[in-house]
């Protein structure tokens, strides 16, 4: 009887792939039973191939005995859906102005297509997701955002009216703990419930930090489209404190779009998530390598 020949470039392949698994057994043994928030935005939810393989991820968060739970954005969706009704948008400081009109739309395209679209995905993919927007439960509670800018001709502060634009001001982590005790993969819809029954439209960074805090996460990840946090010499910094961070915001080392990202960590941290991990959302499986490898990915931020 011969034997077949071996296949080395198989075989290479094979060990590669066991020593992945034997890599990844330590961090899945570390969060077994802990729960991990995921801002999911930007360039990832775009992409038909990343989307699918992100819900797979989920799948695969929840086998390994995580409780993962999904906080999702849609600002290109709801820009284009308001193009199509000829409802035009004004942005005052990266926020959109939200009148009753647009508020309207914001929460059918948020807490429709897009919710349903991801939790289908998730199902599809093997798990068990169910869409919530945080008008579902009062799961959170909003107030209008207030914002200030000053007239650079008259240095008079000048108080913003962004409409139905709202933020956090109690997010119920009891509900999300009772859906995922019964394996379910919660899908959030960044819209709050006023007390007066308003609807608003929480920016997704800001409804997913409050998330985190609220469910006491392991981890707080917020997909972006960028590597993570880069110093002057646009090289990736892998690690900061809180008190390290607010110096290079000061320092004006993180500037634009990075800072509210940041804030939206040090408020996760510090509201009761053990750490926050900005990652690139555009990489496949980013969230499987920051969590299941020892290189990780992004900058990840603690407390100090």
């Amino acid at each position: 009887m011969t034997s077949k020949p071996i296949d080395l470039k198989r075989r290479a392949e094979w060990l590669s792939k066991a020593g992945i698994l034997t890599e990844a057994l330590p961090y899945m043994r570390r969060y077994s039973g802990k729960t991990v928030v995921i801002k999911y935005g930007g360039h990832a939810m775009g992409d038909d191939d990343l989307a699918l393989k992100f819900a797979a991820d989920m799948v695969l968060l929840q086998q390994v005995g995580m409780n993962p739970v999904v906080v999702h954005g849609g600002g290109p969706q709801i820009g284009k859906m308001l193009e199509r009704l000829a409802i035009k948008s004004e942005f005052i400081d990266g926020l959109r102005v939200t009148d009753q009109a647009t508020v309207e739309i914001v929460e059918m395209v948020l807490s429709g297509a897009i919710n349903k679209g991801i939790v289908a995905a998730i199902n599809q993919a093997g798990g068990r997701a169910i869409g919530l927007s945080g008008k579902d439960g009062g799961l959170i509670r909003a107030e209008k955002l207030r914002r200030t800018k000053v007239d650079p001709d008259s240095n008079i502060e000048k108080v913003l009216d962004l409409g139905f634009v709202g933020e956090p001001t109690k997010v119920d982590g009891t509900l999300l703990k009772s859906l995922v005790s019964q394996d379910l993969i919660p899908v959030v819809a960044p819209i709050g419930l006023g007390a007066a029954g308003e609807t608003y439209n929480i920016n997704a960074d800001t409804a997913a930090g409050a998330v985190a805090a609220a469910v006491d996460a392991s981890r707080f990840m917020l997909l972006t489209d960028v590597e993570g946090v880069l110093d002057k010499d646009r090289r990736l910094i892998p690690e900061l404190t809180v008190p390290q961070a607010r110096e290079l915001i000061a320092d004006g080392t993180i500037s634009g779009g990075m800072i509210p990202k940041i804030e939206t960590c040090i408020e996760a941290v510090e509201g009761g998530a053990e750490g926050a991990v900005i990652i690139d959302g555009r990489v496949q499986h980013g969230v499987l390598l920051e969590l299941f490898t020892s290189h990780g990915m992004g900058t990840w931020i603690r407390r100090g």
